[in-house]
């Protein structure tokens, strides 16, 4: 009798580890790996005086993030941004073209807090950190900025596998950011609040690869 309850003892811990194995979403203890990438373009046109003026803006950013739950809803990280731009404006004949990329260096703070199903789990996201970009125009003048940024957004995982989920990532809810011109020492900022982010999702939202360890 001894072996058999020592056999199905054996058996009911080895199910239990498996079906831990499975499980859909994070436990405190896992490390989040993730990486996402966000493409933009926009185009404007205004008639002025009968001339058309034509504004472009192409922009492409990727963003990797690592992070640590300290609890089963809740995981504290760092990310990285590197993001590229093109600007081009148009007027009649005439046509300038500036290029710029930056570098975003933050800390960000994740909370899960409702279950879609099973493979769904949505979250709420708050990022802060620091930017660097430069922008060089076609005859070589450059301008260099430096600034902070921060967001609160809103976010979903679908595991695709209990180790992977496609993540996408909306548009910030609320944002902040100010920025400081390195050669006039100017200064700007900017608060933003996206109270309609659900009617605009697939021209404003983020896509990636999310791995659990």
């Amino acid at each position: 009798m001894k072996k058999i309850l020592l056999s199905l003892a054996v058996l009911a811990t080895g199910a239990a580890a498996q079906a831990q194995e499975g499980t859909y979403g994070f436990n405190q203890g896992d490390i989040l790996l993730e990486g996402s990438i966000q493409s933009s373009s926009v185009k404007n046109t205004v008639t002025v005086e009968g001339v058309e003026a034509i504004s472009k803006e192409n922009t492409t950013l990727f963003n990797p993030k690592a992070g640590y739950f300290i609890s089963d809803k809740f995981v504290l990280g760092v990310e990285l941004g590197v993001g590229s731009t093109k600007v081009t404006e148009q007027f009649g004949n005439s046509e300038v073209e500036e290029k710029g990329n930056a570098f975003y260096a933050g800390v960000f703070g994740r909370y899960y807090f409702l279950d879609l199903g099973q493979r769904f789990k949505t979250y709420t996201e708050l990022g802060m950190g620091m930017e660097n970009s430069k922008f060089t125009d076609e005859v070589g003048t450059i301008s260099k900025y430096s600034g902070f940024n921060a967001g609160l957004g809103l976010g979903i995982n679908y595991f695709v596998t209990p180790k992977i989920a496609i993540n996408f990532g909306l548009s910030d809810v609320l944002s902040f950011s100010t920025s400081k011109d390195k050669q006039t020492d100017a200064t700007a900022s900017q608060f933003d609040a996206n109270i309609n982010v659900f009617n605009n999702f697939f021209s404003t939202a983020t896509f990636g690869l999310t791995f659990k360890l």
